[in-house]
């Protein structure tokens, strides 16, 4: 979701300066704080539909709890969202609940020592994990614990322009997009027809959290779904899949299917490029474009079924600052109840991080079926790797990336094997 993960780029890297001067004692809180009651405020998006649907959410809640009132508020005005936790973080002030952290973040917070580690409450990896499912795994952090609850996500897919496909003398109801090839014979008649400046323009630019919008995506699915990082703290790249995807993007580059300068706008929303690597946020962005949606290409194509992709989530975290944790707790889990899922699912279109999606939400994938795609996606997701050194790693790779890939200064290979050896040294740092 580049618009909203776009703000992020200077939050996170603001968060990491801010965390050298603050506390890195490491998240927790005191046995009284886990099982105290009381009033607490939470802090959620300033996005409109996620207003919405927290000011429903927090006045059911207020309607039989009148002893635990809930205060919800828009995160504060702030150069960023994840900027604005930071520093209620290092004054000490954050609210009880923010559902608005972004896990590339959560590690730096909890080095920072502003995390409630949520492992602590005794049904806490039980909830967690019955409503995440084996997914929850990737959001643990380095002690195996969650400081961070899998809330939503927005997980991308390939949109193309079905006007410019026919423009192109491409069938717009069958793109031929699945394998890499084919991607790229596909994209060769989209920009040598004229029908489009690109095939597909995702930014070039520098920023640490790019790369979730080119490689990240295509490696999840080519790797079956691996993340970037391993479990026990290993770069999982330096493999064939990460070769095949940085070898294709060098092809899209090389051909000229891909801008290597910035455009300034959107490209798929203004015509100029014919695709677009996006989440379920883009339906309602795009509604004036006659779009279709595919899943990101493999090497040699597999079953849509079978394809991982990027998550682009965002998460709940609770704040030691947190008086009354019993209570955040409960309220929790009430906002991230079946019901509650439901709601957010129908305001604002992004995926609840819980099992089974498309079968719970039948009713409204079928009411809804442009979102059915995204449903069925949201079951094979990837997340960025946990730590907190996370922005350091994104922006290791992206660098390297930048130069071999997009703009072909030095080979591929050992561009993606150099990335790999610094990732692994700052993965080892704690």
């Amino acid at each position: 979701m580049q618009r909203r993960t776009k703000m992020l780029a200077a939050a996170v890297l603001a968060v990491g300066a801010i965390g050298l001067t603050a506390c890195s004692s490491g998240g927790g809180s005191g046995a009284s704080a886990l099982t105290a009651k009381g009033p607490i405020t939470i802090w959620y998006s300033n996005n409109a539909q996620e207003v919405t649907w927290g000011k429903q959410m927090v006045a059911s809640w207020n309607s039989s709890h009148p002893d635990e009132k809930v205060t919800g508020q828009e995160i504060p005005a702030g150069k960023t969202s994840e900027e604005v936790i930071g520093a209620s973080i290092t004054a000490g002030n954050s609210p009880c609940l923010i559902y608005n952290t972004a896990p590339s973040a959560v590690g730096q917070f909890e080095k920072m020592g502003g995390l409630v580690d949520l492992s602590k409450f005794s049904d806490g990896d039980k909830y967690i994990e019955a409503r995440s499912g084996a997914t929850a795994d990737q959001y643990k952090s380095a002690d195996g614990d969650y400081y961070q609850l899998p809330w939503k996500s927005n997980p991308v897919m390939i949109f193309y322009n079905k006007d410019l496909f026919a423009k192109a003398g491409l069938d717009p109801n069958a793109p031929k997009l699945s394998t890499y090839a084919d991607f790229i014979a596909t994209s060769k008649a989209l920009v040598s027809s004229g029908a489009a400046t690109a095939a597909i323009w995702p930014a070039p630019t520098s920023e640490f959290f790019q790369s979730t919008f080119d490689f990240y995506p295509l490696y999840a699915a080519e790797s079956g779904g691996k993340q970037l990082v391993s479990a026990d703290g290993k770069s999982t790249f330096a493999d064939q899949a990460g070769y095949d995807v940085a070898d294709f993007w060098r092809t899209m580059y090389a051909d000229k299917l891909s801008g290597q300068e910035k455009y300034n706008g959107d490209s798929f929303a203004d015509g100029k490029a014919a695709m677009s690597i996006v989440g379920p946020w883009a339906v309602s962005v795009y509604k004036d474009v006659n779009w279709g949606a595919v899943p990101v290409p493999t090497k040699d194509g597999m079953p849509a079924s079978d394809i991982h992709t990027f998550s682009d989530a965002k998460n709940v975290g609770m704040y030691t600052a947190c008086k009354n944790q019993g209570t955040a707790w409960d309220f929790l889990k009430y906002s991230t109840s079946s019901a509650q899922d439901s709601k957010l699912l129908d305001v604002t279109g992004q995926m609840p991080i819980r099992t089974n999606l498309a079968t719970t939400y039948a009713s409204y994938f079928s009411a809804n079926p442009s979102y059915k795609l995204f449903g069925d996606q949201a079951a094979r997701t990837v997340e960025v790797p946990s730590g907190s050194n996370t922005v350091a790693e994104l922006q290791a790779f992206r660098d390297n990336w930048s130069n071999a890939v997009i703009f072909g200064k030095g080979d591929v290979k050992s561009s993606i094997d150099d990335s790999a050896k610094k990732i692994d040294q700052l993965a080892a740092q704690k």
